[in-house]
């Protein structure tokens, strides 16, 4: 950990949106079999806009693995790996310290290559969180992207350590027995920055200037850095695939999901929430049918009152973690 962080280090550019539109890119190749409305591929577009630099992509089994490279073909533009659910973090360890060792020995060429891995919450925040850990321990210059769309989507919606309390998914059905998934979700954001890494932030789709700039100071520290990226999931959530980014909006709106940085060690909120502007956490609920049994046929005013109340206070903790007086 250094005390010049790195937004004083790295003097922003800015984002020219018409240029970049045009520009030659390496993401996702059209054609991938990813779902209507699924927001993994703009995690991955937003994330490799931000590239400067060659990149090798690493990706754990998942939603974006198993979507991208129906065998024998791949949407992938840029040189990329595929390796097992649990350790994308230790696979990415593996490469950037390779690249090490060929540089130091005159193999190849000694320049800047961005080592970005892929993974889902599943793969974040409970298989993987060992691997992820240890490569954030060590301090390996690699950025680690977890695209959490809270749930095992692909392999039958099963509850993970990111899904909300409350949600019905096959693991923890919305019936007599419980309401819902029983526990809050695990705070991965600040189980990363309790590492001391020089860069931890979380980013959303519905706010990509502000996602790209995040990246950028990933890929700018020479130590491990973590993104996590709120990323819906119309099927496992039964939402409309048109409201992605309306949800998207509502999670930030909501509180539930907040936009700030960890910038070493500097807490930084990058969207604030006013608190005459703050939207009930009802209002992101009821665009999901994974909260539906909150509502219908009997209204689950205990489950939603204590979720509001979580919010408000995991709210409170960050503004004071910020320096920030609620306005």
């Amino acid at each position: 950990m250094t005390e010049t962080t790195i937004t004083e280090k790295k003097k922003e550019k800015p984002i020219k949106w018409r240029e970049m539109a045009f520009e030659e890119r390496p993401v996702l190749a059209a054609g991938h079999r990813l779902c209507a409305g699924c927001a993994a591929p703009l995690v991955v577009k937003f994330t490799m806009m931000a590239t400067e630099d060659p990149s090798i992509c690493v990706s754990s089994t998942g939603c974006l693995e198993v979507s991208t490279t129906i065998y024998p073909y791949t949407a992938w533009q840029t040189p990329w790996v595929h390796c097992a659910f649990e350790n994308a973090a230790a696979v990415a360890s593996g490469i950037e310290a390779g690249l090490k060792a060929l540089m130091r020995k005159n193999k190849i060429p000694k320049r800047k290559t961005n080592v970005i891995a892929f993974s889902g919450d599943g793969g974040t925040y409970d298989i993987g969180v060992q691997a992820l850990s240890g490569a954030l321990e060590r301090g390996h210059n690699l950025t680690y992207v977890c695209y959490d769309n809270s749930a095992y989507e692909n392999t039958g919606i099963q509850r993970s350590g990111a899904t909300p309390y409350g949600a019905a998914t096959t693991t923890s059905p919305g019936g007599k027995v419980i309401p819902g998934k029983p526990e809050f979700p695990k705070d991965i954001v600040k189980i990363a920055a309790a590492h001391d890494v020089q860069y931890v932030a979380t980013v959303n789709v519905a706010y990509p200037k502000d996602f790209i700039k995040k990246i950028r100071k990933a890929l700018a520290s020479d130590d491990a850095s973590f993104i996590h990226a709120f990323s819906p999931c119309p099927l496992g959530w039964r939402a409309d695939s048109s409201l992605t980014i309306r949800i998207a909006e509502l999670a930030v709106e909501t509180c539930m999901y907040p936009l700030y940085e960890v910038d070493c060690g500097e807490y930084r909120l990058t969207k604030m929430i006013k608190k005459e502007n703050k939207v009930p956490v009802e209002e992101f609920l009821k665009t999901q049918g994974r909260f539906r049994h909150l509502f219908k046929p009997k209204r689950r005013d205990d489950i939603i009152n204590d979720t509001q109340k979580w919010v408000d206070w995991k709210w409170q903790q960050l503004l004071r973690l910020c320096g920030v007086k609620e306005e």
